[in-house]
């Protein structure tokens, strides 16, 4: 799941909505909606971001968490290291390889680490 998906999920149960009801008012499949949620698709166009927005009423401070929840969810991210130290390169690959078995713990470590 992206932070995309996981907000989606969130302001949907939050408001009782189903899936399917949330498709069929925003224009989109449910197996679309679900894709989302589920980090099997790419981001959300802009489009889709103002039809979400809409169709929760949401303004301000949530609509701009839910477009940067929608930036930061890119499912296949493709790191360029070409101009990079050989470290950098070796940081890169180990973390595509082991992301998915780092503890919520490491990660909030490692998220402390980049906003230093």
């Amino acid at each position: 799941m992206t932070p995309f998906g996981e907000y989606l999920r969130r302001l949907r149960r939050e408001r009782g909505v189903t899936q399917q009801d949330m498709a069929e008012a925003i224009g989109v499949s449910q197996a679309y909606l679900s894709a989302l949620e589920h980090g099997k698709r790419g981001q959300p166009s802009w489009p889709l971001l103002q039809s979400i927005t809409g169709y929760f009423n949401i303004i301000w401070d949530e609509a701009e968490a839910l477009q940067q929840a929608a930036a930061l969810s890119h499912p296949k991210v493709t790191v360029d290291t070409s101009e990079a130290s050989p470290k950098a390169t070796l940081v890169a690959n180990r973390m595509a390889r082991e992301l998915g078995e780092l503890s919520d713990k490491q990660l909030d470590a490692v998220l402390a680490v980049l906003d230093e």
